[in-house]
Parts: structure tokens; C-alpha cells; sequence
């Protein structure tokens, strides 16, 4: 397979993790191991084809903090109605399989996206389709197509504001384009 060329700058994120990641194997962290492992790395990077992850350049920390607050509150009100439904329901609770078309192409949108709604409990990412950008979500509790759109709400809320916090100006632009005064979605 060809690889078009990456340049030193956007591979360096990979290459910095693949560093942290032998010293963490080898609890090891003195500078000749992790030496060692820039070595290791950057022929990995080099002879095996590792799509390039690549950042926006930007990160929002005060849109951050209110999102990992409205996240660990979803972990844990998910958490009870899991328990709230196994132990009421338990056999009866119907679950469905959901496709969610995401508005971001990029990777690091679309993983970031999938990890924090396989994160909450009661949901879980079983297939990503990166051409089209659509995560297939295992879901519980839905009888009715009024739970799959809300479903479908949640996550597309979940990337927006993931998109906001991380997301290039590009994908910031088509979020602000999309959100008119008025629309449901304007309180994303």
C-alpha cells in the first residue's frame, strides 16, 4: 500500500504516544529506554501504515469543563436506570441497534465521539463506518421510534459539543451554519 507523505509535525502526537506507551510497558522511564523506544517508534511509523491522527490545533477548556461536568452526570444517571432496568425489567428490556450519522469525518471526531457514548453505561459502539462517518450503537430501553430519535439526538449532541471543545474551525463553522435561531437544536 502507498503512503502519501506525512510531514515530522503531524506525526509527532503519534510518535510522542508510541514513546509513552514503551515506557509504560517497560515501567521504565529513563532516558535511554525511552531513547530506545523513539527508535522503535519511529520505524513503526515509518515501515507499517498508521493513518495520521490529526489535530485541529485548538482545544476550548471552557467548554471543556462543562462538558466532562455534563458527562460524569450522564455516567451516573445512566448508571441507576441500568440498574433501575435490570433489576425492575431484567429479560423484558428491549434493546435496538441504532445507526447514528455524525457530521464530522474526521477520526479523532468520529473515536472521540464513539468513546464517550460507549463511556456512558446502557450503550455501546458496535461498528463504525468511517465512509460515511455512521456509528451503529447497541441501546437499551427502546420500544418505540420516539427512543431511537432520541438516541440519535444525544449522540449528534454529544459530537457538537465535542466539536466545539476540539473540532477544526471548519467543522465549528458548519456546526454554527447549521444551528439557526429558533431551531430545536439552538440549546446544543
Amino acid at each position: 500500500m502507498s503512503r502519501k507523505p506525512i510531514s515530522f509535525r503531524t506525526e509527532l502526537p503519534l510518535l510522542i504516544w508510541l514513546v509513552i506507551v514503551w515506557g509504560a510497558l517497560w515501567r521504565d522511564f529513563s532516558p535511554g529506554n525511552l531513547l530506545f523506544g523513539a527508535l522503535i517508534a519511529v520505524l513503526v511509523a515509518k515501515l507499517f501504515y498508521l493513518p495520521p491522527v490529526e489535530l485541529s490545533g485548538r482545544f476550548n477548556v471552557l467548554r471543556a469543563i462543562p462538558f466532562a461536568l455534563m458527562f460524569l452526570a450522564k455516567v451516573v444517571a445512566a448508571s441507576f436506570l441500568v440498574l433501575f432496568l435490570a433489576v425492575a425489567k431484567g429479560p423484558k428490556v428491549r434493546s435496538a441497534v441504532v445507526a447514528v450519522p455524525l457530521r464530522s469525518h474526521s477520526d479523532l471526531m468520529v473515536t472521540a465521539t464513539g468513546h464517550v457514548i460507549s463511556l456512558i453505561p446502557g450503550s455501546l459502539v458496535v461498528e463504525v463506518d468511517r465512509s460515511t462517518s455512521t456509528l451503529y450503537l447497541h441501546a437499551l430501553n427502546i420500544y418505540e421510534e420516539a427512543d431511537i430519535d432520541k438516541i440519535r439526538d444525544e449522540v449528534q449532541t454529544i459530537e457538537a459539543r465535542l466539536i466545539r471543545i476540539m473540532g477544526t474551525r471548519e467543522e465549528v463553522e458548519a456546526l454554527k451554519a447549521e444551528i439557526r435561531p429558533g431551531m430545536e437544536g439552538a440549546t446544543r
